[in-house]
């Protein structure tokens, strides 16, 4: 069993096969999956995508490239709308500085308020993080100081200072097919240094298809050549990190309920 802890199943790109690639992923074994906001203002959306199929959940948050977009959710928007059952995390949020779609300041201020959401509702903040190891790592550890929060650093790029800090502040480091691209041996030795238990796999569907299906749209299935590679990485069996990344994500995401069958 694996879960996909980090898809977009809102997006346009799954709107003709939506029901496909759910049956394919649990053929493969993905058998539970989190579909991931972006935008508030779409949240009705992607309920009604996790109100269709039994194994998919969701997040609500602000992506750091449309915190322009939605300076008007406050923290309490986003504490009322986890009261939906199927909820399982805020975000994602956090700081992009690859682009410049919002300001640093715009992207910092959304981050805040996500984290204090998180604080409060006791689920698990999904961070973004692109090019902005730094601050991503100064903000963590500032609002650690004012209270624990749980996190994860999802679709890990980032270098081993920002691994470590997440770790040390009670984070888990989500891989995606990052991983396995060829060029990415400086991400496969992060991957050694992080502890078992702190360990996730994702998609980020429709983005970064992994290695045996690179340059293609990605999906849910495509989890397990992830799973695959990190095992091989960590000198575990596919079997063993299948066990690891679905006890740590129900740990991580403890709103998820774990499925049976």
């Amino acid at each position: 069993m694996l879960i996909d802890t980090h898809c977009h199943l809102d997006f346009p790109d799954f709107d003709a096969e939506r029901d496909d690639l759910v049956a394919r992923a649990r053929t493969s074994g993905v058998l539970q999956m989190i579909t991931i906001s972006t935008l508030v203002h779409r949240f009705e959306r992607i309920k009604a995508i996790a109100d269709t199929y039994p194994n998919v959940f969701c997040s609500v948050g602000t992506h750091p490239n449309h915190a322009h977009e939605e300076p008007d959710i406050e923290i309490d928007d986003l504490v009322r709308l986890t009261d939906y059952e199927k909820c399982v995390a805020i975000g994602e949020a956090g700081l992009d500085y690859f682009y410049d779609y919002a300001t640093p300041e715009q992207q910092a201020r959304g981050l805040r308020r996500h984290i204090a959401a998180a604080r409060i509702t006791g689920l698990p903040l999904v961070i973004h993080a692109r090019a902005a190891d730094d601050d991503m790592a100064s903000i963590l550890r500032d609002e650690s100081e004012k209270g624990a929060f749980p996190f994860l650093l999802h679709c890990f790029s980032s270098g081993p200072a920002l691994a470590k800090a997440g770790v040390e502040l009670g984070g888990y480091i989500s891989f995606s097919g990052i991983l396995t691209f060829p060029k990415s041996g400086d991400i496969r030795e992060i991957a050694k240094a992080v502890p078992r238990d702190r360990l996730l796999v994702e998609t980020d569907a429709p983005y970064l298809a992994p290695k045996t299906w690179r340059g293609k749209r990605n999906e849910p299935s495509y989890v397990v050549n992830t799973a695959e590679v990190l095992a091989d990485t960590i000198g575990v069996s596919f079997e063993e990190i299948a066990e690891i990344t679905t006890d740590n994500a129900f740990r991580c995401f403890s709103k998820m309920p774990r499925l049976t069958g």
